[in-house]
């Protein structure tokens, strides 16, 4: 939005940010938060604003219901995903990354966490553990009572716990595997990406049907090795190893890898790493339907405050 003299559309741009963060974490893709933030611009343009006494509660209010009423209407089509259904990245600024718990929030392995809640359990999640809201809030703002709410945030936080230790390994350590990892999987070097590796790293692949991905895990270090290695040899998406670009990036509050050919974004590859800083988990999204957030080039702040 342009700037404006107009009060209300004011206060709608400077929480548009903290709307877009809630929606996609409830949601896990770019485009369907652009929806929901547009359709919570909507609700706010109707609405009675000289009766809100709190401008930034009751936008959130909105976005979390829309995009939880989103979220059960695309979970269906998510089931039915041909091969691994992986999040939409985005780049990230660097103010995410500086805090832990806005990096990890946002990181691809707990957005695939979150992806086994049921949508109630996920949208009470976010709004609770990530930006703090009390569940009395959080009861307005989804329509239960306290105690079901109550209930929800105690399945939800059991269930990601179980699922997704906090981060082990530093920041700048992540930041010098990946730039290893970057460097090793385009000079083709399988040793150097094995000495990188847990030897139980599991690699998962997103297509979505679209392009020619592994339908299942990867998993062992030599098996993804030789996967990454032959980046330098292999033609991928019909683009040859001599025409492709890589580049390092921070993507969801993490360092990343993105892949451009033919001048698109062709993939993404992020990780998750262990107490020692080997990586224990990629994620490679190569949907061309959900690389449009990347392609925009437009790094977002996902803070939660």
């Amino acid at each position: 939005m342009t700037e404006t003299s107009d009060p209300g559309q004011q206060v709608f741009v400077r929480h548009r940010n903290l709307l877009f963060s809630v929606a996609y974490r409830i949601l896990g893709t770019a485009a369907d938060a652009e929806d929901a933030v547009q359709d919570a611009w909507i609700s706010w343009s109707a609405a009675d604003r000289s009766r809100v006494a709190d401008p930034k509660a009751y936008l959130t209010r909105i976005v979390s219901n829309v995009a939880l009423e989103r979220l059960r209407s695309t979970r269906r089509k998510r089931e039915a995903y041909v091969g691994p259904w992986l999040p939409e990245p985005v780049l990230t600024s660097g103010d995410a990354a500086e805090a832990v718990v806005d990096a990890e929030s946002v990181s691809m392995a707990m957005l695939v966490v979150l992806e086994t809640l049921s949508p109630i359990e996920r949208a009470v999640f976010v709004l609770r553990e990530v930006f703090g809201f009390s569940h009395a809030e959080i009861a307005e703002a989804v329509g239960r009572t306290e105690a079901a709410v109550r209930q929800a945030a105690h399945r939800a936080r059991e269930h990601v716990r179980a699922r997704r230790p906090r981060f082990a390994a530093d920041r700048s350590r992540q930041r010098a595997v990946t730039e290893r990892f970057f460097a090793a999987a385009t000079g083709g070097d399988v040793n150097a990406l094995m000495e990188l590796l847990s030897p139980d790293v599991t690699l998962w692949t997103d297509g979505g049907g679209k392009v020619r991905q592994a339908m299942r895990p990867v998993v062992g270090a030599a098996t993804v090795a030789a996967w990454f290695a032959a980046i330098g040899d292999v033609a991928y998406q019909g683009v040859e190893p001599a025409d492709m670009d890589a580049q390092l990036a921070e993507i969801n509050g993490g360092p990343g890898i993105v892949f451009r050919g033919q001048g698109r974004v062709i993939a993404t590859v992020t990780f998750d790493f262990d107490a020692g800083g080997r990586i224990t988990t990629i994620h490679n999204v190569a949907n061309p339907d959900k690389l449009q957030a990347i392609a925009d080039g437009t790094a977002r702040s996902l803070r939660t405050r």
